[in-house]
């Protein structure tokens, strides 16, 4: 069972997403917070599994909230949720060690897939999201680049053309066909660039790529 805080200032939400998740018999709702300080000190005590996360509250907003849970309780991790679709605070949940980001108008079967997402590990970011996060990204040349900056990167050329192929949009089994080499070895790539990148999915591998310059607008898959 997947233990789950919800997190939202808005109890009309609070309670539809309840209602969402509980009847699920793979899903316990362990509590729920009105603002990002009281998620925090209800995740301390509840230890969920998942954190369902809005960015925007009072007292303490869902980002530094999503920042405070990742210091503090590593194994839970956070879905973020938004009623806008703001590329910055996508950067900001994401750089705070949210695992997904979607919009709050996503269908209910959308956000039960994206909450078992982020309980493996995964990263669950909504499409339309991410590709507008890219675009806007690859627009504004002067972004700092904190991860080319604070990072020593320490690639191999293996690594570095996998990173560049995740970063536009390949799947694995996409990058071991064009480098001519199996999935099992696509992975233990991608594991060892997570950690030289120091992140923690591929949302944030590929963010990363568009700050250090590796990869430029107009280089997607498609």
């Amino acid at each position: 069972m997947i233990r789950v805080l919800i997190a939202d200032d808005q109890p009309l939400v609070r309670r539809g997403l309840a209602l969402i998740l509980g009847p699920d018999p793979e899903f316990e709702v362990v509590g729920e917070a009105e603002d990002g300080a009281r998620a925090v000190a209800l995740a301390n005590g509840l230890r969920p599994d998942v954190v369902v996360m809005d960015i925007r509250m009072p007292v303490m907003d869902g980002v530094k909230a999503t920042e405070e849970l990742a210091r503090r309780l590593p194994g839970t991790r956070v879905l973020a949720l938004s009623t806008f679709d703001m590329d910055e605070y996508v950067v900001a949940a994401l750089r705070a060690g949210a695992y997904g980001f979607l919009p709050k108008d996503i269908s209910p079967e959308e956000l039960i897939a994206a909450v078992r997402i982020v309980h493996t590990g995964e990263a669950a970011v909504a499409p339309r999201l991410l590709s507008r996060l890219l675009s806007a990204y690859v627009r504004t040349p002067a972004r700092p680049r904190s991860w080319a900056a604070e990072t020593p990167l320490e690639l191999t050329p293996r690594e570095l053309e996998i990173w560049r192929l995740m970063a536009t949009g390949r799947g694995n089994a996409e990058i071991a066909a064009d480098l001519d080499i199996s999935v099992s070895t696509v992975k233990n790539h991608i594991t060892g660039i997570f950690g030289k990148l120091g992140v923690r999915d591929r949302a944030q591998a590929v963010i990363a790529a568009y700050e250090s310059g590796l990869v430029e607008a107009g280089s997607g898959s498609g």
